[in-house]
Formats: C-alpha cells, sequence, structure tokens
C-alpha cells in the first residue's frame, strides 16, 4: 500500500470533515484527536482472549510491508487501525479498521494520511462545507432485554452473593432499545455528543457510537496514562445543591469503596510493567453535563516497550466495568444480566504499528444498525448497594444518549 502524510490546513471541528456518515470513524475530544473514512483494510481478529495480540500483529505486518512518506513526522500518523472489541472475549465482532483517509490533530497541527491499497478506486475528498442538519424523526423506545423488575430482582441476587463472600463487586448492565422512522446518523450523534461532553472522547466506530469519559489507556512512547471511573451521582442546577451531591459522593463509603476496587484492577495491571507509576492519591469529581463520577488518574513510564493493545489485553475489563475478583464477576454477569453486551464496556479507539495509542471504554454509547439503536448503562453492585438506587443510575446514564437521539435543537427530546 501506498501511504502518505502531509500538513492539512483546515480549522473547522474534525467531525465536519468526513464526507459523509457511511464509513466515517472518529476519536475526538474537544479540538484534537481522528476523524477518517474509507476502508483501506478490514481486520477481524475473531474471538478468545488473543484477539488484541492478532489485531496488533495483523496491523504491524501491514506496515511493515507499505510503502510510506511522511511529511508530518508524528506518531499518530502513519498507517493507524481505528477500532472496537467484544466485551466478552468468546464473542464476536471485534474489528480495527485501517482507513483510506485520516484527518488528525494535536498541539496545534493537522495532518491528513492517505492510504492507497493497490487497484483501490479513487476515495471522497474531505468535505468543503458545513454539514447540513439532519432530519430526524422522533426515537421510540422498544424495551430492555432485562426488564425492570427483573434486572431489580438481578442486582438484589448479586448483592446476596456478595454478602456470602463469593464476590467483592460486579457491574450489572441493562440496555434500552430504540427505533425510528428515519436511520439513525451516526457522524450527526457524534456532533451532538462533543458539543454536549467536550471533555469525553468521543467515537464512531463500525456502527458504535458514544462519549466516554474513561480512559481505558494512552500510550505515548515510554509514557501511559489511564483515568478509572467508578462511582457516580447526579447532577442539579442550582449550584448548592450540585456541590452537595458532589460532596455526598466523595464522602460515601460505599462509592469510595467500589471506586478503590476500580483503582486497585488498574494499579495491580500497570504497576509490574512500568518503571514508576504514580496515581492520585484520592479520587477527585469529574462534572460530566448529566453526571458526576470519582475519578482516579493514573500516569507512568513503562520499564520496557510495551504496546498499547497488549497493555489494554491485560486491563480489560478493569473491575470499573466487571467486577472484583475478575473471573467471578464475569460468571456472574453471564448468569444475571441477561443480554449481550456485544462492544458496550469494551476497548474503543485506535493504535498505531510501533505501539502509541489511545483506548477508552465504550460508555455512554449506542449500537447503530439502520432505524434500531440500543443503547446500554451499567453500574457498580457492592455489599452496601441498593437496587432501586442501581436503577436510577442507569436511568440517568442513559440519559446521554437518549438526549442525543432526541429531537430538539441541541439533541435535547422535543
Amino acid at each position: 500500500m501506498k501511504v502518505r502524510t502531509v500538513p492539512f490546513r483546515d480549522e473547522r471541528p474534525l467531525l465536519e470533515l468526513p464526507p459523509s456518515s457511511d464509513d466515517a470513524l472518529a476519536w475526538v475530544r474537544g479540538d484534537e484527536g481522528l476523524v477518517a473514512w474509507g476502508e483501506a483494510v478490514r481486520l477481524e481478529p475473531g474471538r478468545g482472549p488473543g484477539r488484541f495480540a492478532a489485531a496488533d500483529a495483523e496491523l504491524r505486518a501491514l506496515a511493515a510491508a507499505s510503502d510510506v512518506v511522511d511529511e508530518v513526522g508524528r506518531p499518530d500518523a502513519g498507517v493507524l487501525g481505528i477500532g472496537s472489541f467484544s466485551f466478552g472475549e468468546d464473542r464476536p465482532g471485534s474489528v480495527l479498521i485501517v482507513p483510506r483517509v485520516v484527518i488528525g490533530r494535536r498541539d496545534g497541527v493537522t495532518w491528513m494520511t492517505t492510504i492507497d491499497p493497490p487497484g483501490a478506486p479513487p476515495v471522497a475528498a474531505p468535505a468543503t462545507t458545513t454539514p447540513r442538519p439532519v432530519a430526524r424523526d422522533r426515537p421510540r423506545y422498544a424495551g430492555s432485554s432485562n426488564p425492570d423488575l427483573r434486572w431489580l430482582e438481578a442486582v438484589a441476587s448479586a448483592i446476596t452473593r456478595i454478602e456470602a463472600g463469593e464476590l467483592e463487586k460486579v457491574v450489572l448492565a441493562r440496555d434500552h432499545a430504540v427505533w425510528s422512522h428515519e436511520p439513525f446518523d451516526a457522524l450527526d450523534l457524534a456532533r451532538r455528543l462533543t458539543r454536549r461532553f467536550p471533555r469525553c472522547h468521543t467515537f464512531v466506530v463500525d456502527g458504535l457510537v458514544g462519549a466516554t469519559p474513561e480512559l481505558l489507556l494512552s500510550r505515548r512512547d515510554d509514557h501511559v496514562t489511564s483515568r478509572v471511573l467508578a462511582g457516580t451521582t447526579g447532577r442539579r442546577d442550582d449550584e448548592a445543591e450540585d456541590a452537595q451531591l458532589g460532596a455526598a459522593l466523595l464522602e460515601s463509603t460505599k462509592d469510595q469503596a467500589e471506586h478503590a476496587l476500580a483503582t486497585d484492577s488498574v494499579r495491580e495491571v500497570l504497576a509490574p510493567r512500568c518503571a514508576s507509576l504514580r496515581g492520585d492519591p484520592t479520587p477527585r469529581l469529574l462534572r460530566l453535563d448529566n453526571v458526576q463520577h470519582l475519578a482516579t488518574t493514573f500516569e507512568g513510564r513503562l520499564a520496557s516497550p510495551t504496546g498499547s493493545l497488549e497493555l489494554v489485553a491485560a486491563l480489560h475489563p478493569t473491575a470499573a466495568v466487571g467486577g472484583t475478583p475478575r473471573a467471578a464477576a464475569l460468571r456472574l454477569i453471564a448468569e444475571l444480566e441477561g443480554m449481550d453486551r456485544g462492544r458496550y464496556a469494551a476497548p474503543v479507539g485506535w493504535t498505531a504499528p510501533g505501539g502509541d495509542g489511545e483506548w477508552g471504554i465504550a460508555l455512554r454509547c449506542a449500537e447503530l444498525s439502520g432505524a434500531r439503536a440500543r443503547l446500554f448503562a451499567g453500574v457498580g453492585v457492592v455489599a452496601a448497594s441498593l437496587p432501586e438506587d442501581e436503577l436510577e443510575e442507569t436511568r440517568l446514564k442513559l440519559l446521554a444518549m437518549q438526549a442525543a437521539l432526541g429531537t430538539g435543537p441541541d439533541g435535547a427530546a422535543g
């Protein structure tokens, strides 16, 4: 393949640059990140714990066989794979896409990479005009795999099992199916999400669209970063009430314990692989448009070269989306959750053949299929959990995608 990266001078928001939503890909936070379109190569690594390593090996081999011209000299330029993986190792759906066109922006620099496989037809150029408003039909609720009452019973059962000593924490999720007369537009949803959640990573990958606040792993040379979230409360328009909610979250014994299990699961993976690793001494508040989270950020220096996908394979699933101990939690999820997570709560992001990459956890997201969509939300269940509180937390988290799918001027339901 012929691969060429050149400077690209265009100040428009990245999500306005793909020519259509049909094959668009995105990983954007604020005004930085990547957008892409077209498929030079589609890597489908299959099932099993080796799917991350298989995708990484195929990408490296592809890059090694390519004719590369780089006029920018950035580690996130050139051949890239943008993808998402299944939550369960035995489930299908993992994919890593090498796009025909990638436009990236970081540190005030914008570039464009074009990839031309032998004999491939011309690929569409970047859009030249501002996207028109997308005609939208009112989304309609189509039910959950696990209705409210049954899901409450599943949470109650999980609490009983935790109290019996089988495990310390399990994350239980639920889905929310919607449909419309008009197909859902992935880029339109992404633009709405990034306007509302500029501090989150907005992603579009093969029908999976969302805005995640949780950075599973960023790897730049030997520097790694991970941001762990666990423990959630709502927001209030009144500043004093909002501050009280945040303070109560910081002081909550239940939420602090849940958060500690999540941070421990990340520290246990990164610490042996890092020459140095530091994390926030105590959780801080991360305030988003609709919820507040307890957050801890880790930063470290790798002791030896380790690629982003190798680290992701070791981290996934963290206790923030699986539970503790991991194996017991995954067994209980399979027993109680009553649905297939697909790519929800699994790694989503990008990687380069040299090992650099950024991977989030696919939260606050929807799986799109034409005029059908499936939304997801999950909660961490510990001994002190109350089923009705956990149900309300899922409702808070679902609001992010429900609003983006709405009919109002900026995604609010009309």
